[in-house]
């Protein structure tokens, strides 16, 4: 699976991944979250102008997932990575955190860290078994209290959330 930034044109095909990803939500009872639309693609072209947009690509090089990550308390912070349906269970969510990961390293940054839903399959038991632990809340610094203000803010708070750290 190749790994690479995103170009500008693309950025629909990031919706549609991320509104794809979202159905599994609906599935097991939080049909909010399979409903809430993706970022704007005017959002999106902000993070891509940021360099932390990179997308798995299938053999015609078209995005089949894409994560996006910018620093946040000393960490490289994983805002979002979906991963399309059809292209799910092939490793791609663990290269791309990996990919993430050697990004960090480079930055010199000490960790990934993350927020997600604590008892979807797909979320905090799945970032466990990519090297992740959930932080306790003494740990949790400024920026991520903020991310979680506003994940609140939002209604995300619905369901039990984790910040989540894997060091590099």
């Amino acid at each position: 699976m190749r790994i690479r930034p995103v170009d500008i044109d693309e950025l629909p095909l990031l919706q549609d991944i991320e509104r794809a990803a979202g159905e599994c939500f609906r599935e097991i009872g939080m049909p909010e979250v399979a409903d809430d639309e993706p970022p704007s693609v005017g959002r999106l072209a902000g993070h891509l102008r940021r360099g932390l947009v990179r997308a798995a690509v299938d053999r015609a090089d078209v995005p089949v997932a894409y994560l996006i990550a910018g620093q946040v308390d000393g960490a490289l912070h994983v805002e979002q990575v979906s991963v399309h349906p059809g292209h799910a269970r092939k490793g791609i969510g663990r290269a791309l955190l990996d990919r993430a990961t050697v990004q960090a390293e480079a930055e010199g940054l000490a960790a990934l860290t993350l927020t997600t839903f604590g008892e979807v399959p797909w979320n905090a038991p799945y970032y466990r078994r990519c090297g992740f632990r959930t932080l306790d809340e003494s740990e949790i610094g400024p920026g991520l209290r903020e991310i979680r203000r506003l994940e609140s803010a939002h209604g995300l708070d619905r369901w039990p959330r984790v910040c989540m750290r894997r060091e590099v």
